[in-house]
């Protein structure tokens, strides 16, 4: 997998900033502070591409990166933050809502969650979201390097339990600091390219 160009591309509250190009989307969805700036910065195996703020729900918008010319990368803003406004939250839900409804380039909607802990409401809610619009889910587990080794497969089935996961979808357990889930990942997202005739890593 060889990856030379990845650029941040633009943030977007609503379609007409969404990138003109036709090239395949596949978008992150998680809580904020679940890693997903992490993820993407892994995947493109650049430290700096997307900020990782040191504030939760400091992102309110939809940022689009592109990798190669080949796919883009969106970070959808992350959900669940306590200190955000009931309308704020509204947006959020609007925001989001539009983007999964409206975009034909989305491939997919990958849902990170904290393998540390049992998902919650908001992450329930965002998979049922996610499964109206595609035909399985992909979950991520993240930081499973936080976890140990001896409870890891333990924190795993508790999050295929309480997102009531079927034999169709994915769970990848993934890290930032080591290679765990990356290639895992590229290749799913290889194999959805080649099915919809694009080029592939």
């Amino acid at each position: 997998m060889n990856i030379n160009n990845v650029n941040f591309v633009v943030s977007a509250v609503s379609p007409e900033q969404y990138p003109g190009e036709s090239i395949p989307e596949f978008a992150l969805a998680g809580r904020s502070n679940v890693g997903k700036s992490s993820m993407i910065n892994k995947l493109a195996n650049r430290k700096n591409l997307a900020r990782i703020s040191s504030k939760p729900g400091k992102t309110a918008t939809i940022n689009f990166y592109n990798v190669d010319n080949t796919i883009h990368l969106v970070d959808l803003p992350g959900y669940g933050y306590a200190a955000r406004s009931k309308e704020d939250t509204k947006e959020w839900g609007r925001m989001i809502e539009t983007y999964l409804s409206s975009r034909p380039q989305l491939v997919t909607t990958i849902l990170l969650v904290d393998s540390r802990h049992k998902p919650t409401e908001d992450d329930q809610m965002m998979l049922e979201w996610i499964r109206h619009y595609h035909e399985y889910v992909i979950v991520v587990a993240t930081k499973t390097d936080k976890v140990k080794k001896s409870e890891l497969e333990y924190k795993l089935h508790a999050i295929e339990k309480t997102l009531k996961l079927t034999e169709d979808d994915l769970l990848v357990p993934f890290s930032v600091n080591d290679n765990e889930g990356r290639i895992t990942l590229w290749d799913m997202i290889n194999q959805m390219i080649d099915g919809i005739g694009g080029d592939s890593y």
